[in-house]
């Protein structure tokens, strides 16, 4: 699944006169008319902004993302603490919502508490002797939902050859940071890999071990952890959908992966009469396998220790939840301060009730009439992702035909979903400490999974997405794009805006999320959402080489002096920006044939277009934060959104007479030639 950006709407039918009287929605004082739009295009849109939102101490990435969610926040918190003030019926999703924000609020109680809510799992795991006993007691802790990381990581989810059927699968997992910081060794991975092994240190320091102690537990930590990063897959390759999947019968899987005891593991699971199973990594789980067969159990025991501490870690007392935020906001971020312990609490309860409060806030802040309203402007991007199709000379008919019938069979979700997650059985307890609460949550949300999935097909219906979550999505084995209800706001969209406004900022991402369906992973899934060449013969190469093009534009961009954008990595996105900047743009000259717009402050409706684009991606971001993202995001950063997806566009040039010798130019015969 890929998660995106944004959505919202603006009816299309407004009379004329209606236009006269609509803002351009671009606020001036947000730019730095003193450079020049060919030379850097996003200071010339956005860099006022930037100097007017410094990066506050809590932040390592501020921008404009960051301000609606802001904003939700506060709303969020009012509604939460209205709830937590009020004396709730035991059992009422009131109550949960209230008591889980008090019990992640009350600051004195686990400061009280300190590491003791941990430390009985941690001493289960040091009395084991053998191997065997360890996994029986992974087994046991899967049962009891204790959140620790283990060499792989299993789940159910659509098959992608048959996407209408859930399938269980297996995952690389057994390394704690992102695998590059393993097995890369230029001195930025060297340095963040050496504060990960204080921060090891420090963890286990915290629950009363002796330096000297916890310095061995950090080493065979590692020991571990290198060993499952060398084996695995960098996130580049794990965009190839045909490379990441290995289905095969439980009888075949059970004889390829021999010398583990698999029916009691995924018994232990809930999983009972498994047919087939999906290996994603087959060298990553083998290698998984050789750690449990050849390592010493003290070495096994110190890894499962530093797995369950590290993920109880945000859940103890202020002490440890800082050191959490010294490695993982401090050093690998560049962020100065933790965030207010509220928005960490808001942030906990939407990341368990989500669509508890997700009613709540769309009760209150979304009328059901919007959705209307959206659709139309969807609509008509639809249209507009059509004609282009019919444009491209390079696609033969057939494939026009194929590309067509997917378009039209869009699952377009808007706003909240039609049913709503069911949370009866969850129990919060606040009588209990904060971690017991979340294993207890951990227990629902596997259950609750069960019965919703496991041997079931898939539900069409389900969203991915909290209503409240300030971003959008394409997902391919359903085929159907979504736009929660958060994102409806400026700067993305404006109701008291012009087409021109609207268009270049919430209808790009419309149209960014629908050209997913078409991306390098996603135009190799049909409408039906089945991974399946739909193209005719040779189309897909002739795409392939356009695609191309993207990815050594992207890789040639330095991000920093020492450091290139990933282009391969940032394909899919990148082709996003650029199939939603056409999309839009073609959608808005049409809508201008019935409703022109004029000039305004000096700038035409096409140059506004592409400032409110702009507009959406200004931020502030650290050189911490640019080097995690370059290597493990696959978007590319705001500014490249801007500077590196304009100038691959015909019709920015004609918008501000961008000419060869200008810094952002692009010979015409460099630029993308898909859409």
């Amino acid at each position: 699944m890929k998660v995106r950006t944004l959505i919202t709407v603006l009816s299309m039918a407004i009379a004329a006169s209606t236009y006269a009287q609509q803002s351009i929605g671009i606020k001036l004082e947000n730019m730095d008319q003193s450079v020049k739009p060919g030379t850097d295009f996003y200071r010339y849109a956005c860099g006022s902004w930037m100097k007017n939102n410094p990066l506050g101490p809590e932040y390592a990435r501020f921008g404009s993302f960051d301000i609606v969610a802001e904003e939700n926040n506060k709303r969020i918190r009012e509604i939460i603490e209205g709830l937590s003030a009020q004396d709730n019926k035991r059992g009422s999703l009131a109550q949960k919502i209230g008591d889980l924000y008090a019990l992640r609020m009350d600051s004195v109680r686990l400061n009280k508490d300190g590491v003791k809510p941990v430390l009985a799992d941690l001493r289960r795991i040091k009395k084991v002797k053998t191997t065997a006993q360890l996994i029986d007691l992974i087994n046991k802790f899967n049962v009891e939902s204790v959140s620790f990381g283990e060499l792989w990581s299993s789940g159910v989810g659509a098959d992608m050859m048959n996407s209408k059927e859930n399938l269980l699968s297996i995952q690389q997992d057994g390394f704690g940071i992102e695998r590059d910081y393993y097995v890369n060794d230029d001195a930025a991975n060297k340095s963040i890999l050496e504060s990960y092994k204080k921060h090891i240190v420090n963890m286990f320091e915290l629950t009363g071990e002796k330096k000297a102690e916890a310095e061995k537990k950090m080493a065979n930590v590692l020991k571990i952890e290198t060993r499952m990063a060398f084996a695995g897959k960098s996130n580049t390759d794990l965009r190839d959908p045909a490379s990441n999947y290995h289905k095969m019968s439980y009888t075949e899987f059970k004889s390829r992966f021999s010398g583990f005891d698999w029916d009691g593991y995924f018994g232990a699971l809930g999983y009972t009469d498994i047919d087939f199973i999906d290996v994603g990594q087959p060298e990553s789980l083998e290698e998984a396998l050789k750690v449990l067969r050849d390592t010493d159990v003290e070495v096994l025991k110190d890894w499962m220790q530093w797995n369950v501490l590290s993920n109880a870690g945000g859940m103890l007392s202020d002490a440890m939840y800082e050191e959490v935020f010294d490695f993982y906001g401090r050093k690998m971020r560049g962020a100065k301060q933790p965030q207010p312990r509220w928005k960490r609490s808001v942030s906990s309860v939407n990341g368990i009730l989500g669509e508890a409060v997700g009613q709540l806030y769309v009760e209150k802040y979304f009328p059901a009439a919007n959705k209307e309203r959206m659709l139309q402007l969807v609509k008509n991007l639809q249209k507009a992702l059509g004609e282009r199709i019919d444009a491209q000379e390079w696609m033969s008919d057939s494939t026009k035909a194929a590309a067509h019938r997917k378009l039209d069979a869009f699952d377009i979700k808007i706003g909240y979903p039609d049913k709503w997650r069911d949370y009866s059985n969850l129990d919060i307890d606040p009588k209990k400490s904060l971690y017991e609460n979340y294993k207890a949550i951990g227990r629902w949300a596997h259950k609750d999974m069960l019965d919703r999935k496991w041997k079931k097909p898939v539900d069409p219906t389900e969203w991915f997405m909290t209503p409240q979550t300030v971003n959008a999505y394409y997902n391919p084995t359903t085929n159907e794009i979504c736009f929660p209800a958060g994102i409806l706001q400026y700067p993305f969209f404006d109701m008291e805006a012009d087409d021109a406004f609207n268009y270049g900022a919430i209808g790009v991402v419309i149209g960014h999320e629908m050209s997913h369906g078409f991306d390098d992973q996603g135009r190799q899934f049909d409408k039906d959402g089945n991974f399946r060449d739909w193209w005719a013969a040779g189309d897909g190469d002739k795409y392939n080489a356009r695609a191309q093009v993207i990815k050594d534009f992207f890789s040639g961009i330095k991000v920093l002096p020492d450091l290139n954008g990933n282009g391969d990595l940032c394909c899919g996105e990148n082709l996003g920006d650029h199939g939603g900047l056409k999309f839009a743009f073609t959608a808005f000259k049409n809508a201008l044939k019935q409703n022109p717009l004029p000039v305004k402050n000096n700038l035409t409706p096409e140059q506004r277009f592409f400032l409110a684009y702009a507009g959406v991606w200004a931020q502030n971001i650290t050189e911490a934060e640019i080097r995690r993202r370059t290597n493990s995001d696959p978007h590319s950063l705001g500014e490249w959104r801007v500077n590196g997806a304009l100038p691959l566009i015909d019709s920015w040039y004609d918008a501000f007479g961008i000419k060869e010798g200008d810094p952002l130019y692009v010979a015409p015969d460099k630029r993308v030639k898909i859409w």
